[in-house]
């Protein structure tokens, strides 16, 4: 399992024994799973690389290599945020190692059915979404543009000047707080930006958000982490040959509704054409172990037990 940014391994930490002893906390136990959550180089406690070139490609090779190493040749993977990118570039990269892919946020190629949305409400029912789909995507105008200029100015400064407002906050652990601290509220429900209090307390509470903070905080590792952000999307979007290659492993989708951006199973199917799982999840954002890890960890099940029969 591979987390994201602002996140770290600790995000996983309530989802590992609903995977590792499924019995003991109510569900069934037909898959029992052993779980390995790395953390991406230069984010916590795995210590960044020393050279330019660490994107998500480097790294599904590095991840591709620590499995072997631990003795899994055959595995699944599943990630949302960085880490659905990683998981991806590992499924593209040794599809024949990869038993199949879970994801909860997807990384979706253009194509028509992306472009489709822009023909309005009327249209969409016509191309074949669903009721769900016309209910987290419309009005298109609100919940899809003016989110994404909303929520990705912190994409735009780390893709293009990592080091300036890391260095920043590597000097101020207020100042780290309040920078991580505003994606786990917008980012959990977009609603809880109108909150005095951000909503923080409704799914996490502030020790477990505060562990993910001193995850950076005492390893130092911002920079490193913003700098990720630059290493992939600093040349553009749609330059790399990976974007435009599709995945031919097993793959599943959670579609959680407080998700920055929704992804239509037609577009998920795009990328990943042996699609065989997608769940319109029933509450949660983008955060999903963390806030939600019954409802993943069930889903995760689902598949598996789909996969399986492959």
């Amino acid at each position: 399992m591979v987390h994201g940014w602002p996140g770290s391994f600790y995000e996983f930490y309530k989802i590992i024994p609903l995977l590792t002893d499924p019995k003991s906390h109510g569900l069934s136990d037909e898959h029992v799973f052993e779980v390995i959550c790395p953390s991406i180089p230069g984010y916590g406690y795995s210590e960044a690389s020393s050279k330019k070139g660490l994107n998500s490609v480097a790294t599904a090779r590095i991840f591709y290599k620590l499995m072997t190493r631990l003795g899994f040749q055959k595995f699944y993977i599943q990630g949302g945020d960085w880490g659905s990118l990683i998981c991806t570039n590992m499924a593209q990269m040794v599809p024949n190692h990869v038993k199949g892919l879970h994801l909860n946020m997807a990384f979706i190629s253009r194509s028509f059915y992306t472009m489709t949305p822009l023909l309005g409400q009327r249209f969409g029912r016509f191309l074949g979404y669903t009721e769900k789909d016309i209910e987290l995507l419309y009005p298109y105008k609100e919940k899809v543009f003016y989110s994404i200029m909303r929520e990705s100015g912190y994409l735009h400064i780390q893709a293009t000047k990592p080091d300036t407002v890391g260095c920043a906050l590597n000097d101020s652990p207020v100042g780290l707080a309040a920078y991580i601290l505003e994606k786990f509220s917008t980012w959990t429900k977009s609603e809880y930006r109108e909150l005095e209090d951000g909503g923080l307390e409704r799914k996490f509470s502030l020790d477990d958000l505060l562990v993910n903070i001193m995850i950076y905080w005492t390893t130092g590792t911002i920079v490193s982490s913003q700098r990720y952000y630059k290493e992939n999307l600093g040349q553009g979007i749609m330059v790399h040959k990976h974007e435009g290659m599709k995945v031919f492993v097993p793959t599943g989708f959670s579609a959680f509704p407080s998700e920055l951006l929704h992804a239509p199973e037609k577009w998920v199917k795009v990328k990943y054409p042996k699609l065989i799982s997608y769940s319109y999840m029933e509450r949660g954002g983008h955060f999903a172990a963390f806030e939600e890890p019954k409802l993943l960890a069930q889903d995760i099940r689902k598949f598996v037990s789909l996969a399986e029969l492959q």
